[in-house]
């Protein structure tokens, strides 16, 4: 195997033992995202096995005597001569260093993402357990015990019997 192909054999390798698919997996709540998700691992899978087994083994050198005796010597030496002229190029990766200062720059913009998502979460987990609380000592609740906590509904209540506004 070449230099390069080796070599993202190897990439592809590291890359698949450093995801946390499981960790991953428990961070999904809708099931057609589990879905999507287990056909993303199915294929990164397949893909990384590919890698693993058809492109990490060496070709099997070609025997030219079993050849030689079958064919002829005069034909396998042309043959012979032909593939030994054969110079695969080496790949010179020009893609990657465009593309990784974009990849950076949507790490972190994925990891501000991230941050906001987690601080909206907080807040959002804070006004549920407030609403939860709510209906459990709503048909206990006075209204000034609920105007108290909300002063902005006391206030509109206020303006309108001031106005002498009743809804109708």
């Amino acid at each position: 195997m070449t230099g390069a192909g080796k070599k993202a054999v190897d990439v592809a390798f590291k890359a698949g033992k450093s995801i946390d698919w499981d960790g991953m997996a428990k961070l999904i709540v809708s099931e057609e995202a589990r879905k999507e998700f287990a056909t993303l691992r199915r294929a990164f899978d397949e893909v990384n096995n590919a890698l693993q087994t058809k492109f990490s083994l060496e070709p099997e050198p070609i025997d030219w005597e079993y050849y030689r005796k079958g064919i002829g010597s005069r034909l396998v030496d042309m043959y012979k001569e032909a593939y030994d002229s054969i110079e695969i190029p080496k790949y010179v990766d020009t893609v990657t260093p465009q593309y990784k200062p974009k990849f950076e720059a949507l790490l972190v913009e994925l990891k501000e993402a991230e941050e906001q998502s987690l601080k909206e979460s907080e807040r959002l987990e804070k006004e549920i357990a407030e609403v939860q609380e709510l209906k459990r000592k709503i048909s206990t609740m006075t209204a000034d015990e609920y105007f108290e906590k909300h002063p902005e509904v006391k206030k509109k209540f206020d303006d309108e019997i001031r106005n002498d506004y009743w809804g109708y």
